[in-house]
């Protein structure tokens, strides 16, 4: 759940110039980068195979899910740029949009689908109350469900990361993206300590989903906040999950992406280290991963795991069919 101290930064975060903002998260950060060491970038527990695993399609070593979050009108006039980028390089990934907090276009979500790419729903209104209450929150699937069918989505990654998994089967998806294996830097820290997807299963008649945890860092934690100078920390993880066969699932924003080679605002980098990221992927493991949409992976998980066994266990995280319980990973 949401932490008190989060509840109260969320509503006087639009009274808080943005420059201080990111400056109290780079120190934030600081400190539990040092905190976190040992857990952070990789945490070892998180490579465990789930039981019944029988590998990736066509016996890929890994596979690769990638993921945008668009997260205002800037990173909005900036999607087609991205787009030519992968087309280019021969990936294919999902554009994640805010519904009600900028103009989404009808032309741009008809030519990403059109072109082999994926569209999604990135919450309601990004202002970091989704999850506030659970009466709030219902209100608001309503909306959710009402865009997810006009776009013909199926999935759904929630703003920030907040998230409660159990509210989260009101919404009509096949999957959710809205955790990850280990970011102690997120507002909801805890973890759920696995690189593979898991299955979130109903009570009472609700529909299950598949959960895809995000497993490389954000793009705005690294060059953002930590104002790292090379993608080093990508490679280490990537190399890892590889190692491990796991899912190499990273989400990005267009927003922080300078395509213009000019000098980087506070809140850019330059697009050249997703591009090196792709480029290091396709050259040190070509032939060797798998690149699915995320419906696609979704489904199947669905079909090849789902039904393998109830309450499997993800490090310290268990899904139970008989209470959908589940438990955010802590790490002392």
């Amino acid at each position: 759940m949401i932490s008190y101290p989060n509840r109260l930064f969320y509503l006087i975060k639009p009274f808080i110039p943005r420059m201080l903002q990111i400056a109290l998260r780079r120190r934030r950060a600081f400190i539990k980068r040092a905190l976190y060491r040992n857990i952070w970038p990789v945490d070892e527990s998180a490579g465990k195979k789930p039981d019944g695993w029988a590998g990736w399609p066509d016996q890929k070593q890994f596979a690769l899910v990638l993921m945008h979050d668009v997260d205002t009108e800037r990173g909005h006039s900036k999607c087609r740029e991205l787009i030519k980028l992968e087309e280019e390089m021969g990936f294919r990934s999902l554009f994640n949009f805010v519904p009600e907090r900028y103009h989404v276009s009808p032309d741009l979500r008809h030519d990403l689908v059109k072109m082999g790419f994926e569209v999604g729903v990135h919450g309601l209104k990004h202002d970091g109350k989704l999850f506030l209450s659970k009466k709030k929150f219902h209100q608001q699937a309503i909306r959710i469900n009402q865009y997810l069918k006009e776009w013909r989505s199926v999935g759904f990654v929630s703003p920030s990361m907040h998230r409660n998994l159990d509210w989260i089967h009101e919404l009509n998806i096949e999957y959710d993206a809205s955790t990850f294996d280990t970011d102690p830097f997120e507002p909801q820290a805890e973890g759920m300590a696995t690189i593979f997807p898991f299955t979130v299963l109903g009570n009472n008649g609700q529909r299950g989903y598949i959960e895809l945890p995000y497993t490389l860092p954000q793009d705005f934690t690294l060059f953002v906040i930590m104002k790292e100078k090379n993608i080093d920390i990508w490679k280490k993880k990537l190399d890892w999950i590889a190692e491990k066969g796991g899912m190499a699932l990273v989400i990005t924003h267009p927003d922080y992406m300078n395509f213009n080679k000019s000098r980087c605002g506070m809140e850019e980098y330059p697009v050249t280290y997703y591009e090196e990221l792709l480029d290091y992927i396709n050259s040190k493991y070509a032939g060797k991963y798998w690149n699915p949409r995320p419906k696609e992976i979704a489904r199947f998980w669905k079909d090849k795991m789902d039904g393998n066994g109830c309450g499997r266990q993800f490090g310290n995280c268990e899904i139970t069919k008989s209470s959908n319980e589940y438990c955010e990973v802590t790490h002392d």
